[in-house]
């Protein structure tokens, strides 16, 4: 049974809609956005009808921080309203609404209209469904490729998968960076990541597989694979259109080998020039590099790894992020040891 939120100050207005949804629908009727946004911590309705005219927080505010919150910004909803102005309306399609219903409505009316956009999002997310089966199938095989290529890194793109969702929820929770990555489908992201050593395909199997430390000449060919990856993508890009996906497998290509402090390449960006995306995957590269046997070095601990990104913290790692990991890096050892 599908779950509707109606959020109304009027409880005339409430037990009205509960009366007529109520059988066909779970309803929750709620007397303010106030108590719309508490439980959304806990409850994600398939559809929210919305009053305009509330105290505190009005129907377009709430819109406005619904929209803004990435896990809610999907929720259809429909704006019930005892207003009839074209200029009202448009503006709340403009900020997102799917719909208006006016006040006072018939139960008819109310039904069809729910059940049209009910049947929309059904299938808007069956064919999402389709696509994000469809994008992590070319992910995996894209991914598969690189490793099976490159001899000494296996496992490394199922380790740092699991090390980004890691950091990521906790970036969150410890609002670093919140504002922008809330923004963010979280699982594509963390989907999108795994193509960050693409580029690697471009790079000769006697440099890739070579069994000892590269030379200097060697070490300079191996850093083209972070601008060629951005390269593969771009041309993706340009035959698929997927934008967001693409955007976020490029960014995480291109500048995971940038560092904080200006000296990492391809471009030498510093600070917070370097992408979001590149900051994170820059810890999370290194932190697996260092915890697994490499040609030219043996695993070391988690202890000393953990060290190494502490000491390197303002200099090859954004300090705010390296704060992150050292709060979770017993996570990233569980991870390493069950991989």
């Amino acid at each position: 049974m599908k779950t509707l939120f109606v959020v109304d100050d009027n409880d005339v207005n409430l037990v009205y809609a509960e009366e007529t949804l109520s059988g066909r629908y779970n309803v929750f009727t709620l007397p303010s956005a106030a108590a719309m946004f508490t439980l959304l911590e806990n409850v994600t309705p398939d559809l929210i009808l919305l009053d305009i005219e509330m105290p505190e927080m009005d129907g377009f505010e709430a819109l406005k921080k619904l929209k803004s919150a990435g896990r809610h910004a999907d929720i259809p909803v429909v704006f019930v309203t005892g207003w009839s102005d074209d200029s009202i309306e448009a503006l709340g399609f403009e900020m997102g609404a799917v719909d208006f219903v006016i006040k006072p409505f018939s139960a008819p009316v109310l039904l069809n209209r729910i059940q049209t956009h009910l049947d929309i999002e059904g299938l808007i997310r069956e064919r999402t469904a389709r696509l994000q089966r469809l994008q992590g199938g070319m992910v995996s095989v894209l991914s598969d490729m690189v490793e099976s290529r490159d001899k000494e890194t296996g496992g490394h793109i199922e380790r740092t998968t699991a090390y980004i969702r890691i950091l990521l929820n906790a970036m969150l929770r410890g609002g670093v960076y919140a504002g922008e990555i809330s923004g963010w489908n979280l699982e594509m992201a963390v989907s999108s990541a795994r193509l960050h050593d693409i580029g690697k395909v471009a790079i000769s199997d006697l440099i890739l597989n070579k069994p000892g430390k590269l030379t200097a000449e060697e070490f300079e060919i191996m850093k083209t694979h972070a601008a060629e990856g951005g390269r593969i993508i771009e041309r993706m890009i340009d035959q698929t259109g997927d934008e967001e996906f693409l955007h976020f497998a490029r960014l995480f290509a291109v500048y995971h080998h940038e560092r904080w402090d200006g000296t990492g390449y391809p471009r030498g960006l510093k600070g917070e020039e370097i992408p979001l995306q590149g900051r994170i995957m820059a810890i999370v590269d290194v932190y697996d590099a260092l915890v697994s046997d490499r040609p030219y070095k043996q695993a070391f601990t988690h202890e000393k790894s953990v060290e190494i990104i502490r000491e390197s913290r303002g200099k090859h790692f954004d300090p705010n992020i390296t704060d992150v990991f050292l709060d979770v890096d017993s996570l990233f050892a569980e991870v390493s040891l069950c991989q």
